[in-house]
């Protein structure tokens, strides 16, 4: 899936671009607004994150010339400014989503996945499974083949981002940033923590470890 990200802040286009790369997106970029409408334009995208100032052409008049030549395409707005107002006139300029600076990347992802579903009409899967590992996120029922385990909220929260990307290194920060807040210190040993807990919960009913270290890097899960 490949997402157009317009926004003239290096700094803050390359956060959302690694961001986006390592959850699996291809990611194009432009760092004003006519180069954004002419990439828009020229191949299709699964959604696109604008922000409202750029140089040459602002973020709303680029989403309102798209609208305007029938690309339903999804637009997050990305802008500095809080007001209600604000809020109104990008949604009305034809966003689909309106998110203030700054922002979690976690939020922006879980924002931009559910625009694409909504998109696409993709139902949301109730069900995980990996291997013996299953995770039904109604009922919150953990089971490990036919052995239930009772996970406290963070364990349940941790192991359904672990299912959701089986076979990914998951470096702390996603994690922390996944679980806790995004700013939380990330000199902490609550991560560590939280998958010893997880593991050795999972651990004491399955035949084979499924979470695994990889130094230096982070954690995967892995069904070998």
């Amino acid at each position: 899936m490949t997402v157009l990200i317009v926004e003239d802040d290096a700094r803050i286009a390359a956060f959302i671009e690694k961001g986006l790369r390592e959850s699996g997106f291809s990611v194009d970029r432009a760092a004003d607004g006519q180069a954004g409408l002419e990439l828009a334009r020229s191949q299709p995208y699964e959604a696109a994150i604008l922000d409202v100032m750029l140089p040459l052409r602002d973020g709303l008049s680029v989403v309102d010339e798209l609208r305007r030549a029938g690309n339903n395409m999804p637009v997050i707005i990305l802008s500095a400014k809080r007001s209600v107002d604000d809020r109104i006139k990008g949604l009305q300029a034809g966003g689909d989503d309106y998110l203030t600076k700054p922002f979690s990347f976690s939020e922006l992802l879980a924002r931009l996945q559910a625009l694409i579903r909504r998109n696409t009409r993709r139902p949301e899967a109730s069900e995980l499974q990996v291997g013996d590992l299953g995770l039904n996120l109604l009922s919150r029922e953990t089971r490990v083949g036919s052995q239930k385990i009772e996970l406290q909220a963070k364990e349940f929260k941790l192991l359904e981002y672990f299912m959701r990307n089986p076979g990914r290194v998951l470096s702390k920060t996603m994690i922390l940033e996944r679980i806790w807040d995004y700013d939380f210190d990330p000199q902490t040993n609550v991560v560590d923590v939280l998958i010893c807990r997880l593991r050795n919960k999972i651990d004491g009913v399955s035949a084979k470890k499924v979470i695994h270290t990889i130094r230096g890097v982070g954690y995967v899960l892995r069904d070998e």
